[in-house]
């Protein structure tokens, strides 16, 4: 099972990136993301990989994140998106963003992906809404995205930032639990440690429910 890839960069196309490792090229499938971030040939890049073995082929994955591969794989998990659905998605999304899109049930933002209909994107942001931490703890993020989720400055540090987005999370749970919609819950859990990122769970909940008009 190949985990990893350090080489050199021989050649990228639209989706590949063709890495020489000790005189053998392998062939890297990835989001447009991650081939423009790569430097140009023939510089040396590492990439973790995700291989897919079949019957009829052995398709290797890339990617330059912890965050980009759990996501890669938990989109996999949803019925209908293979691993060219994950690539445009992920192409089309950060995994942060992705992240946001679940929690706040955006099925518009995961539509945008080339070859990504409204159903399989309601399909997604259902599906996976109780998923998404995994995506945060494969890489404790701490990027302006996922901090705008827990109300923290960008710089925050990873543990604080992961700590607050589980929080944010569990909040949202509780709200979704109590009735609210998954968005109204998301745009007044966000709202709320934007103002006051020091709560604890229950004066968060309690915030986020003054927010939505009730006590």
């Amino acid at each position: 099972m190949i985990a990893s890839l350090t080489g050199r960069i021989t050649q990228t196309e639209l989706g590949t990136v063709i890495i020489d490792v000790g005189g053998v090229g392998y062939l890297v499938h990835g989001t447009g993301r991650m081939i423009a971030s790569l430097p140009s040939p023939p510089e040396i890049c590492t990439l973790l990989i995700e291989m897919v073995v079949r019957e009829d082929a052995i398709t290797l994955y890339g990617f330059t994140s912890a965050e980009d591969k759990q996501a890669f794989r938990l989109l996999q998990t949803v019925q209908g998106v293979g691993a060219k659905a994950a690539l445009s998605i992920l192409s089309t999304l950060s995994p942060q963003e992705l992240v946001q899109a679940i929690l706040a049930a955006d099925k518009a933002m995961v539509s945008r992906a080339d070859g990504i209909g409204p159903k399989i994107a309601l399909r997604i942001v259902n599906e996976l809404a109780q998923k998404v931490g995994a995506i945060s703890a494969a890489g404790s993020v701490s990027s302006p995205d996922s901090s705008q989720i827990a109300g923290l400055p960008s710089d925050a540090a990873p543990d604080s930032a992961a700590t607050a987005s589980a929080l944010a999370q569990d909040a949202l749970s509780a709200l979704v639990n109590l009735g609210y919609s998954r968005s109204e819950a998301f745009h007044a859990v966000s709202a709320t440690l934007a103002e006051a990122p020091e709560l604890d769970l229950a004066a968060l909940i309690q915030q986020s429910l003054k927010k939505m008009g009730r006590d």
